[in-house]
């Protein structure tokens, strides 16, 4: 009986590894309240595309526009990969804490970056 349990504990533990993984995977709503992106995945990485513009906001963001691409996890709930803004390319992370997503983008190996905070609405 206690094998039986042992095992169960053990596929219980690893069955939650890939929720783990996914808590990126939902939409996402930036601190200005402008824009939502839906990160999901895109083969083997996750990507995220913009999915709602607020009506008049002053952006050159439309909706379908992918913007953050190649996101692959580089630990517990923190992804990095690129993200595409003003017509240029940066390296960016992002963390995931509970509904709260930051995002931080630099340039210059580092020298300058600018961070984000996004709402989880779905």
């Amino acid at each position: 009986m206690n094998a039986v349990r042992c095992c169960l504990a053990a596929a219980a533990l690893l069955s939650l590894s890939p929720c783990l993984a996914d808590e990126l995977s939902g939409t996402w709503l930036h601190e200005k309240g402008n824009l939502q992106v839906r990160f999901e995945p895109c083969g083997e990485v996750s990507c995220g595309t913009i999915v709602w513009v607020k009506p008049g906001a002053e952006t050159r963001a439309r909706v379908g526009q992918r913007i953050f691409f190649d996101m692959r996890p580089d630990g517990r709930n923190s992804w990095s990969g690129k993200v595409a803004a003003n017509g240029s390319v940066y390296l960016t992370r992002l963390s995931v804490d509970g509904t709260s997503l930051t995002t931080s983008s630099c340039i210059i190996r580092g020298v300058i970056c600018k961070s984000a905070n996004w709402t989880r609405v779905q």
